[in-house]
């Protein structure tokens, strides 16, 4: 059971863009440099590069209300708007929990990509595949540029 745009609707009535209520989310990052595919983007703890976390795959944004939304940021794409996005992240949370303990079936649910920095800084792992590839060739490249003495 994913997150969908009706359910974000309820919690921030301020909204701009597309208004689908069959819209789902399957991840919620704070971070615009998480791969964050179909993703809702929180600047949480950052000064909030919408156009990187779109790039990643957001498909939506919870933003400070006070702050300017980017220019570059595209007429269909879905902003909620908050005066605060600690509190905004901690009732998202609390209410897909919510939404969880009541259904039946939970085959899919939304991925909460939320970590400390120091824990990211120690494991950079990725299940992306073309960013495993890049490492890898990048590594082979490393390997062949050592042998050559």
């Amino acid at each position: 059971m994913y997150l969908k745009y009706q359910d974000l609707a309820e919690l921030f009535p301020a909204v701009k863009g597309i208004k689908d209520h069959e819209l789902e989310f399957h991840t919620v990052a704070p971070s615009s440099s998480d791969p964050q595919p179909k993703g809702i983007y929180i600047p949480y703890g950052e000064d909030g590069n919408l156009k990187e976390a779109i790039e990643k795959g957001a498909i939506a944004a919870i933003w400070n209300e006070n702050a300017e939304t980017p220019a570059y940021t595209p007429n269909h794409f879905p902003i909620f708007y908050t005066n605060d996005l600690t509190k905004g992240l901690k009732d998202i949370m609390e209410l897909y929990i919510n939404k969880l303990s009541k259904a039946e079936v939970k085959v899919n649910t939304t991925n909460f990509l939320i970590s400390d920095e120091e824990s990211l800084k120690e494991n950079e792992t990725t299940y992306d595949i073309a960013v495993m590839a890049e490492r890898l060739a990048e590594a082979l490249g490393n390997a062949k540029l050592e042998r050559r003495g």
